[in-house]
């Protein structure tokens, strides 16, 4: 798969509906971007009235995305990352900070949202010595994900597998730690997972309101999950210090900003 490709092969795509919101352009609108219609505002907004931190806590989960990638690529030597719910292209995109740190990174984009595909086929294009690639699927079809990923990855190396804001849209019954064991389970010693995951326990009454406005609102439905429902994704798994956190307080590059509001337990393993 060359520089940019994209592999469509996903059972799950939803048709582009824009008078539905759905998340990925409501997390453009937390961001500031302008890839978004007036169900998708709405929704946001209504969200925000519940749990006035929303912003802020999108803005530092997306900030943990960006340290995370830095760390692995900078301080872990990894030089191939697996990122699944991409969302729409913005700023320090995981590709963008992967090769400033090692230009010869290797990156794969997962998502089935038809705006965030028409985005990355325009935007998501990777530095001469690296590749970037998108992959057109459901997280919950890691067979596909795998077999498409495997083009451009070398699965005999470490691989950096990326969740962050994804695991809340897989419902129980659809066995979200199975589907993480899966993509743990291909990639091999020495890789990691990052993770961020909305909580249950902090600030529960609103974030249960949040969620209860969204899901009334998106065709997907959030599942809100507490520390320890978020800590066995990574079972198995070494955390990196300072471990399961929320997303400011994990690796701030400023420690002022790790007071600073966040609704997500985030962190990174390493698979032993």
């Amino acid at each position: 798969m060359t520089d940019g490709e994209t592999h469509e092969a996903a059972p799950h795509t939803p048709p582009f509906d824009t008078s539905v919101a759905h998340i990925a352009r409501i997390q453009d609108y937390w961001l500031g971007g302008k890839d978004n219609y007036a169900p998708d505002r709405e929704a946001a907004e209504q969200a925000i009235a519940a749990l006035p931190d929303m912003v802020a806590s999108v803005r530092n989960t997306r900030a943990f995305l960006a340290r995370a990638v830095r760390f692995l690529a900078a301080e872990r030597g990894v030089r191939q990352f697996l990122d699944i719910g991409t969302g729409i292209p913005t700023a320090d995109n995981t590709h963008e900070v992967a090769q400033a740190a090692a230009p010869d990174s290797r990156v794969v984009y997962v998502d089935n949202d038809p705006t965030v595909l028409a985005h990355a086929r325009a935007l998501l294009t990777g530095s001469p010595a690296g590749a970037t690639s998108y992959i057109d699927a459901d997280i919950r079809d890691t067979g596909t994900i795998l077999d498409a990923a495997r083009e451009i990855l070398d699965f005999g190396r470490p691989v950096a597998v990326m969740l962050i804001a994804i695991m809340q849209y897989v419902p129980d019954e659809s066995d979200p730690y199975g589907v993480v064991r899966t993509l743990v389970d291909a990639v091999p010693s020495g890789s990691y997972v990052a993770i961020s995951h909305p909580a249950t326990d902090i600030q529960a009454t609103r974030m249960a309101n949040m969620a209860d406005r969204l899901n009334e609102a998106m065709a997907q439905t959030i599942t809100l999950r507490g520390r320890d429902q978020v800590a066995a994704f990574l079972d198995g798994l070494d955390l990196v210090e300072p471990g399961l956190v929320r997303a400011p307080e994990w690796r701030p590059d400023d420690p002022a900003l790790a007071s600073t509001p966040s609704t997500m337990w985030s962190g990174v393993a390493r698979k032993p």
